[in-house]
């Protein structure tokens, strides 16, 4: 009797542990999600002009999440389709590598983008120009530590921006 009791009792813990490690993984994907939206929809209010706030987009999430897994390997700054209908930015860092902080180095763009001669000056500035980008409506990103101790993110946009010879907004 005290050996099934024992039995019974590690599993009981067992499942305390498995909920309370799904429960942090999922508050953890929430801020960044709130994190991911709040510093786009903050650049684009800044801007005006009829910029309306993006929405988050499960299934733009699903597949940012999964091209975030590809990149664990080797964490490589590469397009997940460049010739693909969404939109993309693309971010790492060492460490900790949070959505607030990938969202800022995009945003920290801002200064290279000339509006009167629609063109980046002195620096790239196409991050900055998609995630202010008027005709986008919809937002999916993620995050993924690699194996070489970086944090790779990336965030999905629809419709896409960053037209040759259009302006942002």
């Amino acid at each position: 009797m005290k050996m099934g009791f024992m039995i019974i009792t590690k599993f009981l813990l067992a499942l305390c542990f498995i909920g309370s490690t799904i429960t942090q993984v999922s508050q953890a994907r929430n801020r960044d999600r709130q994190d991911f939206l709040d510093g786009h929809n903050e650049a684009r209010a800044e801007v005006g002009h009829g910029v309306a706030p993006l929405i988050w987009n499960k299934t733009l999430a699903a597949y940012a999440q999964a091209y975030a897994y590809e990149r664990i390997a080797d964490c490589e700054m590469v397009e997940s389709d460049p010739d693909g209908p969404l939109g993309e930015c693309l971010a790492e860092g060492y460490g900790d590598l949070s959505a607030a902080d990938a969202v800022k180095a995009w945003v920290d763009e801002k200064p290279y983008y000339d509006y009167e001669s629609n063109k980046c000056v002195h620096s790239e500035c196409g991050h900055y120009t998609q995630v202010i980008w008027r005709d986008t409506k919809y937002l999916g990103c993620a995050r993924a530590k690699c194996n070489n101790g970086w944090v790779f993110v990336t965030c999905n946009y629809y419709p896409s921006g960053n037209y040759y010879g259009e302006r942002p907004y």
